[in-house]
């Protein structure tokens, strides 16, 4: 779905899985600052939007989610993961109740996948799903952020800032008063920089929660009753995942940004060494220069000095091994 906003001055489209919005607006360093000074908003209208209404609709997702959200709050965010039976992490969710119904915005294009299994999970609960995507736009204003917001907008807000749900006729609109506009670019430059996982970017196939970090945040461990839980306990309780998520600081001196994929190894193995790990995100930050999110296995030391193919990268500890 193309944003009308990619019509704002400098806009320039984004690329792969957030093609349909603003990678940036001609000046990714300035944005960056904005967004951290708590000003202007990022476009997120590519964003898939989900509810879920109906008087069990709280018991009823409790059971299929990661997430404690039984009892969830009114107005009070949260985010969950859908696994595998195998505790492979499948669909992440951002979450809040409006007090009459749930509304979660997902990655671009997953919101068909994770509806068909919802419904597919309805049984005899009193529950309706729906696929919003085409009257709501995902709007994401940064923490600190004084600007106003429509009557009647559902806000789901946290630590990082507050995502609208704005109804998607009023996009353009709202931007002329919420300016200026950031790129997803920036977006994902504080991501990184708060070590934040994002599903399809930071997961491959196999991936489990414990591997990013997403324990407490996304996943409970004081209840049962969903699908992969078992693997979730087994691993917290007797083991530890194969895998961990680190941030890397990448020598700046190089040109050449590593992108995701780019394969790690220990620095002292040299080119031929074994691979040890791979980058997942890599951005350039306002102040942090070029940095990295990457999974790396678990029993690599962590002064390691690594590198991703040419580029020299160190480490700092997400997850610990």
């Amino acid at each position: 779905m193309k944003s009308p906003l990619l019509s704002l001055p400098g806009a320039v489209p984004a690329e792969g899985v957030d093609e349909g919005v603003a990678a940036h607006y001609g000046d990714l360093f300035r944005e960056q600052r904005a967004l951290a000074d708590g000003t202007g908003f990022v476009d997120l209208s590519h964003r898939g939007v989900v509810t879920v209404s109906g008087e069990d609709r709280l018991s009823w997702l409790h059971l299929l989610l990661t997430q404690h959200v039984s009892d969830l709050p009114a107005g009070q965010a949260t985010e969950a993961l859908i696994l595998s039976a195998h505790g492979h992490i499948e669909h992440a969710l951002y979450l809040v109740d409006d007090g009459t119904t749930v509304w979660a915005h997902v990655e671009p294009g997953t919101q068909g996948a994770l509806i068909a299994y919802l419904e597919s999970m309805k049984f005899f609960y009193r529950v309706e799903v729906a696929d919003r995507t085409d009257a709501f736009a995902v709007v994401h204003l940064p923490a600190g952020s004084i600007a106003e917001v429509p009557e009647g907008v559902v806000i789901r807000e946290t630590a990082y800032g507050r995502d609208l749900f704005l109804p998607r006729a009023d996009l353009e609109s709202y931007a002329e008063q919420a300016g200026p506009a950031a790129g997803i670019l920036a977006h994902e430059a504080l991501r990184v920089e708060r070590h934040r996982p994002r599903l399809g970017f930071e997961t491959d196939h196999r991936t489990i929660p414990h591997e990013l970090g997403w324990i407490g945040t996304a996943v409970h461990l004081q209840k049962g009753c969903y699908r992969g839980q078992e693997t979730v306990a087994r691993v917290q309780n007797l083991g530890k995942p194969p895998r961990r998520l680190v941030f890397l600081h990448l020598d700046g001196s190089e040109v050449h940004l590593p992108p995701a994929g780019t394969e790690l190894r220990l620095r002292d193995d040299g080119p031929e060494g074994r691979k040890i790990g791979f980058i997942t995100t890599s951005v350039r930050h306002h102040e942090l220069g070029p940095v990295a999110l990457a999974l790396v296995k678990r029993n690599v030391p962590v002064d390691a000095p690594l590198v991703a193919d040419t580029t020299a990268a160190a480490q700092e500890v997400v997850v610990e091994p």
